[in-house]
């Protein structure tokens, strides 16, 4: 049941069904100052306050941080990333349509998901792809269907996810947040299988962070599996990651931020590229996105 990560393609994003090139979308250009161009980590430095604005993310989880995350892990800890929403699509727990759908009448990105979870397989897939060129030790998992009804079948996120973890690796789910005020902001809502590791700290520092039984202690949480909320899915990152023009670059700025985290959380030097680098990255070395194909529901298994 297990799908790790296919064949890479080479067409842009905006090609991967019919209906995306025609999307509607809201240009916007993601300008940097000098200082931010020349330090990657301002990007989120000048903004680590909790309820602060991030030029990139946008606003910042404003909810108290109730748990710090001081256990060492080993620099080889395997990583499992997952796109949130993976195996509910058509049901309950979807995911946000952001706010270009949901508000201002945007097409979709893809037909049959909604804007979040596709955002959340590309960014998780970007996440993979980078980290392993930077030498860790990560994996990307899909479900082999993009609906399961029952949240303990061996191919949901949750299964997989919780197998890794009780296995000493870490494994996260990609997020954006709800658009307007249904969303909280950028932010790591931790697991709860174990005392809360440096990795958990490193991510939270770097987009913030959500209290440990936030909602009750929701269900990937409580089997092992981190929650990274990247931002709300409106405003300037959604239009920034739909435009053409700034989507790749967008991407490899978010895919850097994480993976850099993570360094940091396995006690590794960051291998980071600055702005400036990843913004003058050649067609040739884009991050290709994920296949999407898959069958819909698992139903008739």
């Amino acid at each position: 049941m297990v799908a790790r990560a296919g064949l890479l393609t080479a067409v842009l994003m905006a090609a991967l069904t019919p209906g995306v090139a025609n999307a509607q979308q809201r240009p916007v250009s993601l300008v940097l100052t000098p200082r931010q161009t020349a330090d990657p980590t301002l990007l989120a430095t000048e903004a680590r306050v909790p309820g602060a604005i991030d030029p990139l993310t946008g606003v910042r989880s404003p909810m108290r941080k109730d748990w710090i995350g001081l256990r060492t892990v080993s620099p080889n800890t395997p990583i499992l990333v997952m796109a949130g929403h993976a195996d509910s699509q058509g049901i309950a727990g979807s995911g946000t349509s952001g706010e270009a759908v949901g508000l201002l009448g945007a097409a979709p990105m893809m037909r049959g998901i909604t804007d979040e979870h596709y955002w959340n397989l590309v960014l998780a897939h970007a996440v993979a792809t980078l980290g392993r060129e930077r030498g860790l030790r990560i994996d990307f998992y899909k479900p082999p269907v993009r609906t399961i009804v029952d949240p303990d079948h061996p191919g949901t996120n949750w299964s997989v996810g919780r197998d890794h973890a009780q296995a000493d690796g870490y494994a996260f789910e990609i997020h954006f947040d709800a658009y307007g005020p249904s969303g909280v902001g950028s932010g790591l809502i931790p697991p709860l299988h174990r005392p809360f590791s440096r990795i958990d700290e490193s991510l939270a520092q770097e987009f913030g962070a959500y209290p440990m039984n936030f909602r009750d202690r929701l269900g990937a949480p409580k089997r092992g599996v981190a929650i990274l909320e990247l931002g709300k899915l409106e405003g300037r990152l959604e239009a920034s990651l739909r435009d053409p023009a700034t989507r790749q670059r967008t991407i490899r700025l978010l895919a850097d931020r994480v993976v850099t985290a993570l360094e940091i959380g396995l006690g590794r030097r960051p291998t980071g590229s600055t702005p400036a680098q990843v913004s003058s990255q050649p067609a040739a070395g884009r991050i290709a996105p994920p296949a999407l194909g898959r069958p819909a529901s698992s139903a008739g298994e």
